[in-house]
């Protein structure tokens, strides 16, 4: 009776990891169509029962004196940013990127900064062989660099290397999909066979004191590919995004044990690999032609970091019964209710345009900060009026209409006021210390002023200097 129950089949959904007794069509957990892939039922893993099990002490959780987490400085300044200050000794860290995007670049160059510091760094490969792995170091320039390779997929073959000798500083697994283990009776990159090769590399680096770089791919609604429970199973969870039309690559924190998850990394894809970009805000800039309406410059902050990025809007009649609403690195949703604000508490109507709103140079924004900027643009680009370049914008507009202030002001003007902007359009309830010496703070209460200066028609807004400099 063991042995059948041991081999009992199920069907998993390869996209979330749901397991159903019979076989359907589609995945009612994700609703996922094809997805089912019949495995056998896996066995428990080892250790789960608690047959030879023993007492462990316990701790006081009010122990004090206890340091923090030691950290390894990588060498790359904007991998440490994302990180934390660095990387965790046992850490395990999941990357997951498209495929081209330069996930394998930006750690093969991390491991070689690792070697050349002095630590042992491994890189195994799943995917390419060791002529391709050492094609790639020569042309990033670091195919000097003490770095052991291994081009293997079979994990009992990689667990039996990593046991031997002293364990490494840093193991870099390219990818966790490709691994398989004879043990399972499932394909590789199977949900079976992703998490128990996550399973056996967490538990490895735990045991041993190294920190593991797992690469994941990502499925087309940019989601790490397998189970969710292998995000639950390490420590990190990095999103390596980008536009493969701009060569800015940004590297964001999803999840993190040991820092903060709203930090971002940015990097420029070069010739001779990936570049590290001190000051993004030029770069995201660099080629804007502030003569043109419909461009806005939002000041906004990534973290800790702050960042000017232009948000672009192109509003058109449109031939269609049902106008077309497009955005590109913002969130679909949020610009139907900023239109529905404008037309409703500013009197703008955009019914009978198009509309496109674009975030320039291939970054994603999520904050609510960034509404004043885009109704900037959207009004701007409506009546063919371009904004003054000196000017930055930020803000949050409520349903009623009204310019809600938004943390970290004073971070974002000075930003601002370093790259020579003249003037803010900002919230008037800002927070305290947001006057910048040679920066003008225009503060507004009400989306309606914004539509009143930039031209008419629009109706009267409720201040009646709306653009007037307001100290606090």
């Amino acid at each position: 009776m063991a042995a059948a129950r041991a081999q009992r089949t199920a069907f998993v959904c390869q996209s979330c990891g749901a397991s159903f007794a019979r076989w359907a069509g589609r995945c009612s957990a994700c609703d996922a169509w094809n997805s089912l892939v019949e495995e056998v039922a896996a066995t428990a893993l080892p250790g789960s029962g608690s047959a030879g099990g023993r007492a462990v002490a316990l701790e006081s959780l009010a122990s004090t004196g206890a340091p923090g987490p030691a950290r390894s400085p990588s060498g790359n300044g904007e991998f440490d940013r994302v990180t934390g200050g660095g990387i965790v000794p046992g850490s395990v860290l999941l990357v997951g990127g498209e495929p081209g995007i330069g996930k394998s670049t930006l750690l093969l160059e991390l491991a070689a900064r690792v070697a050349a510091a002095g630590r042992r760094a491994l890189y195994i490969s799943g995917e390419e062989a060791a002529a391709q792995v050492r094609l790639r170091a020569e042309r990033l320039g670091v195919s000097a660099a003490p770095v052991a390779l291994l081009c293997d997929s079979n994990l009992g073959n990689i667990l039996a290397t990593l046991q031997q000798g002293k364990p490494p500083d840093l193991v870099i697994v390219d990818s966790i999909q490709t691994l398989w283990s004879g043990e399972l009776e499932a394909a590789p990159g199977s949900v079976a066979q992703v998490r128990a090769a996550a399973h056996a590399l967490v538990r490895f680096a735990k045991a041993g004191g190294s920190a593991v770089v797992l690469v994941g791919h990502v499925t087309k609604d940019g989601q790490i590919a397998g189970p969710k429970l292998v995000e639950h199973m390490v420590d990190t969870v990095l999103y390596f995004e980008g536009d493969r039309g701009h060569p800015y690559r940004i590297l964001r924190a999803a999840k993190n044990r040991f820092g903060a998850t709203d930090e971002i990394g940015v990097f420029e894809m070069a010739g001779e690999g990936l570049r590290e970009v001190a000051n993004p805000s030029e770069l995201f800039l660099g080629d804007r032609r502030a003569s043109a309406p419909g461009a806005a410059v939002f000041a906004g902050v990534e973290g800790t970091r702050p960042i000017l990025v232009e948000i672009q809007a192109l509003v058109v009649p449109s031939e269609l019964a049902t106008p077309r609403r497009a955005v590109v690195g913002w969130d679909a949703s949020r610009l139907a209710m900023l239109l529905a604000v404008i037309s409703a508490r500013a009197n703008v109507s955009f019914a009978g345009h198009d509309v496109y709103l674009n975030v320039a140079g291939g970054l994603k924004i999520s904050e609510p900060a960034a509404d004043l900027a885009a109704a900037a643009a959207l009004i701007s680009s409506l009546r063919q009026l371009a904004l003054r370049p000196e000017r930055v914008y930020l803000g949050e507009i409520a349903l009623s209409g009204a310019v809600r202030a938004v943390r970290h002001t004073p971070l974002r003007l000075k930003e601002a006021r370093k790259l020579g902007f003249k003037a803010a359009l900002v919230p008037a309830a800002g927070e305290a210390g947001s006057d910048i010496d040679g920066l003008e703070r225009l503060a507004l209460d009400h989306v309606a002023e914004l539509a009143h200066s930039l031209g008419e028609p629009g109706p009267e807004p409720p201040a009646a200097n709306p653009l007037q400099p307001r100290r606090q």
